[in-house]
């Protein structure tokens, strides 16, 4: 499946919908995530790449996973506040660049 991302886009289109990054969803928008991977800016994110993603997937960013967009904050739009599964997790959008989403049809 990763080989099917393009590293700089923003949505591409798969068989069952549009797939998004996390960090260009809207309040409001649903899915499951289908691809976590934590490359997009190496250096970025004040960790290692590795550390990344492992810590996104400890918190439960993993495929198949339920997800909602609840809140953006009100400054650049940072951070946003997520539903994932039953938990609420606050997350930099810088990191939520690497998790794909699979959007729910509106």
């Amino acid at each position: 499946m990763h080989d099917m991302l393009p590293e700089a886009a923003k949505a591409v289109s798969v068989a069952d919908g549009q797939a998004v990054r996390l960090s260009t969803a809207q309040p409001g928008d649903r899915g499951v995530i289908f691809d976590v991977r934590a490359e997009s800016h190496p250096g970025d994110h004040g960790v290692a790449v590795d550390e990344l993603q492992r810590r996104l997937l400890e918190f439960g960013f993993v495929e198949g996973a339920r997800i909602e967009v609840l809140h953006e904050g009100a400054i650049w739009r940072d951070p946003i506040a997520v539903r994932l599964d039953d938990m609420r997790i606050g997350l930099r959008r810088r990191d939520a660049e690497d998790v794909w989403v699979l959007l729910d049809p509106k």
